[in-house]
């Protein structure tokens, strides 16, 4: 089959749904590409970088759409577009089926088949690789707090100068989805003051970890809406949140919001009001301007000044980081493919008993098969018996075991006392030495892991293998025997000499081993 990828139309849109990198792995796929000429002249991708990995150039769009089985477009078709739509094709690109009914209805009319990559169940675990939304809002919340950084007039991190105190730029952020969780990374990391505030009380955490402070509403509501986004909320939480939202514009610099709920007009988060009572030369940054905006000065697609404060509702802020926004969008795509082309033999299969996918298609063969049925997610485990009573805590440092009985400890002390005695009655001396050493070391080995908590387990073995090279020492005896008086050694037989090389090479495993799990383990936490 032919896939085709045609140069996007819509004003301001940069982006391409294919790049040189991914149509090489379409062709091994088993598909055939075709780009319409200048298709990726806008993010840095010519024509012949296209022709160097096997896919042909057309040069109009009639001739691609009279061709192609598959288009891969980014934004919604045009009515031009669908026009050219042969029957039985396929379109996966962006559709936005609620908003866009009367679109639905003309691309039903030309009997293809649709998979909005906007309408992926993003509950599923595995749809992640496919996740056009997630990929495309993180380039959007990075590049939001680039044009705010431009629009204001000093420095987002605090610096103390010979000619005078620069305080850091406070950042307020509404909405923490991936959007606003890109922007409060990159603002923290340019050394901003930032808030953020979400209705989804579980993100409240991965805020503090990106380095922002969660600023929550003094009103008890879940607002988690399923699928990644937010719920409408009752008007008792909004009247809390306005008052919330008024006090944090009086005292940031830049306010950024992300706020979307799907099928729905933008929420209005910040009133002009708010507006007003900014400090001059501020900026607000709104991200949902292209679904009418979080604020109710945005102009969409432009940046304008409203009572001192420059308002910026640019509706192409991903197409800002064109080159970028291609290479992710098209790898999405990509992963679609393979999931509709499981065979590998160029020929893709809409699976309607298939989640994911089903999820996907919005019209099937010129029927109109949106919204999809709601998934069949697996029940949430019970909840476990509270107990009775807790357990009594180890002593120890971390209580990583169940700690012995008063009666069992000495039970077990007793039997090891009884042991140990006839060992010592009918074992020569030399080997009493030696078992005795080994004993200690069994119990203290066994004392130091039973007291340490599981969280510390890795840590532990790692350190533990590492002293545990005091092995290497007795090997190397056996290997190289001191001399005595005479100047002579006395060489051990061959067996005891291949057991001491093999655990010189058992430590050096572990010594070398447990210090690389440690590095490795240390580097999760080092940015």
């Amino acid at each position: 089959m032919l896939i085709g990828v045609p140069l996007e139309t819509a004003p301001g849109e940069k982006r391409v749904a294919t790049v040189p990198e991914v149509v090489e792995k379409l062709v091994k796929l088993g598909f055939t590409v075709a780009v319409q000429s200048g298709a990726g002249d806008a993010a840095h991708f010519a024509d012949d970088t296209y022709r160097a990995v096997g896919a042909e150039v057309l040069p109009t769009a009639a001739d691609l759409f009279a061709r192609a089985d598959i288009i891969f477009k980014v934004r919604a078709p045009s009515m031009d577009e669908v026009a050219q739509l042969r029957e039985g094709s396929t379109l996966i690109g962006f559709i936005w089926p609620a908003q866009n009914p009367e679109l639905m209805q003309q691309l039903a009319a030309r009997k293809v088949t649709v998979l909005a990559i906007d309408s992926l169940p993003r509950q599923l675990s595995r749809a992640q690789k496919m996740d056009a939304l997630t990929s495309m809002a993180g380039i959007s919340g990075y590049r939001a707090v680039i044009e705010a950084a431009n629009a204001f007039g000093r420095f987002f991190n605090g610096q103390i100068t010979a000619a005078g105190k620069i305080p850091p730029a406070k950042v307020f952020i509404a909405g923490a989805g991936v959007a606003g969780l890109a922007a409060i990374g990159t603002a923290a990391n340019l050394g901003a003051i930032v808030r953020a505030n979400d209705t989804r009380a579980e993100v409240a955490d991965q805020v503090v970890s990106l380095g922002g402070e969660f600023v929550k509403v003094d009103y008890e509501e879940e607002g988690s809406g399923g699928g990644g986004y937010a719920k409408v909320m009752s008007e008792g939480f909004q009247q809390a949140q306005r008052a919330m939202y008024a006090k944090q514009a009086r005292e940031a610099d830049i306010i950024i919001t992300t706020a979307l709920i799907p099928g729905k007009p933008a929420p209005k988060l910040i009133t002009a009001e708010m507006v007003k009572s900014m400090k001059p030369g501020s900026v607000i940054v709104d991200m949902a301007g292209e679904q009418g905006g979080n604020c109710e000065l945005t102009v969409p697609g432009e940046a304008v000044v409203r009572h001192g404060v420059t308002i910026i509702g640019y509706t192409d802020l991903v197409s800002r980081l064109a080159k970028q926004a291609s290479t992710l969008y098209s790898t999405n795509l990509w992963r679609v493919t393979e999931e509709l082309c499981k065979t590998k033999d160029g020929v893709i299969n809409v699976n309607m008993e298939d989640d994911a996918i089903r999820g996907l298609t919005v019209i099937k063969d010129g029927n109109i098969t949106w919204p999809p049925p709601p998934l069949k997610l697996p029940p949430a485990p019970a909840p476990k018996p509270a107990a009775a009573a807790p357990a009594a805590k180890s002593h120890g440092h971390g209580g990583g075991g169940e700690p012995m009985s008063a009666k069992s400890l000495a039970t077990v002390f007793g039997v090891g006392a009884l042991a140990f005695a006839l060992v010592g009655m009918y074992a020569p001396a030399s080997f009493l030495a030696h078992f005795t050493v080994f004993v200690l070391a069994c119990f203290i080995g066994y004392m130091v892991v039973w007291n340490v908590t599981p969280s510390l387990h890795t840590p532990l073995m790692s350190v533990t293998n590492a002293i545990s090279s005091i092995i290497a020492i007795g090997a190397l005896v056996q290997v190289a025997p001191p001399l005595d008086a005479a100047g002579a050694a006395d060489r051990p037989n061959t067996l005891i000499l291949g057991l001491a090389v093999f655990a010189l090479a058992l430590t050096a495993v572990n010594m070398f081993g447990g210090f690389a799990v440690t590095r490795r383990m240390l580097a999760m936490f080092r940015k």
